[in-house]
């Protein structure tokens, strides 16, 4: 729990790393492709040690790893960023987070094993925080083809969980994170170069945590912290926690985001924001507690979502 934790908080930094390059004439094309390809060459030595010369895994796993970087990490942001084109950053998010809401729904399906009282009570609570953190106060404008694209990467945040929860003993959680940056960065790098996205970069400084300071200083946040750091523990803390409560663990990232644009870029939290992360702590707690009566923790032994 304290691994998943510390992974969300990490990944809760990207937020403040890539506003601070986007407001420079960065596109969230390049700082994404510079993000996962900048990843998979600080793992590319580390994921070779971790092989010790067995190729074959990675032969043997190139589905999973495929999936992994397709899906979990290209597929995700890009259509989160087809929905922010048409919808609110705030309201884009709220539609990728609701991939616990999927998980829950999508298990319950394919194991006819209705979920118990306290996961569906976590559930409504996880969301009712994330409504509140997120602070959708105010009229939004609500486009129809813009929540298709969000509820498409809330699919594939849930199929994210799916992939890195499931138990693989021949396929170590660095070389798959390694693995998929690569090919999620391609993939956006690809999406970029053709046109379908936009791709642009820039030297100028940046402001961060009230200081003027080189681009490459977020750049190599987002890479180490937000991106390596992150990405290696939330595997290990799927494979240990399950899919399911990872993903609900999950939802803090929501929070530390808000957190880290507080001390990053002076965008203070509002005690309802606050009331939000405590509800999202407290839908965590119930979906972990009902483990023995409700769901089973290691969904992805169950449902196979990507075979």
């Amino acid at each position: 729990m304290l691994v998943a934790l510390a992974s969300s908080a990490v990944f809760g930094l990207s937020g403040s790393f890539a506003k601070s390059l986007l407001e420079t004439g960065w596109t969230s094309t390049g700082a994404v492709a510079v993000r996962m390809l900048g990843a998979a060459l600080v793992l590319a030595v580390p994921a070779a040690i971790a092989l010790r010369g067995r190729w074959h895994q990675v032969r043997d796993n190139w589905r999973t790893i495929a999936l992994f970087g397709f899906i979990g990490v290209a597929g995700c942001q890009f259509f989160y960023f087809n929905a922010v084109e048409r919808l609110s950053v705030g309201v884009a998010l709220l539609l990728e987070f609701l991939a616990p809401v999927l998980m829950v729904l999508w298990i319950w399906a394919a194991t006819r094993r209705r979920p118990g009282l306290r996961t569906v009570l976590g559930t409504l609570a996880a969301i009712a925080g994330l409504v509140l953190v997120l602070d959708l106060g105010g009229s939004t404008r609500i486009d129809p083809i813009g929540v298709l694209w969000g509820l498409a990467a809330a699919v594939c945040l849930a199929m994210y969980f799916f992939i890195t929860a499931k138990q693989n003993d021949s396929l170590p959680p660095l070389v798959l994170a390694t693995g998929g940056m690569l090919v999620g960065g391609a993939t956006m790098a690809v999406l970029g170069l053709t046109g379908i996205l936009p791709l642009g970069f820039s030297a100028a400084d940046v402001d961060l945590g009230g200081w003027r300071t080189p681009w490459w200083v977020p750049v190599a946040g987002l890479v180490l912290f937000s991106t390596v750091l992150a990405y290696v523990t939330g595997i290990i803390a799927a494979r240990a926690l399950g899919s399911r409560v990872a993903s609900f663990v999950s939802l803090t990232e929501v929070l530390f985001a808000v957190l880290w644009a507080w001390l990053l870029l002076a965008e203070l939290p509002r005690p309802v924001q606050l009331a939000g992360g405590a509800l999202i702590v407290a839908g965590v707690v119930l979906v972990r507690s009902d483990e023995p009566a409700g769901l089973p923790g290691e969904a992805a032994a169950d449902v196979e979502p990507y075979a």
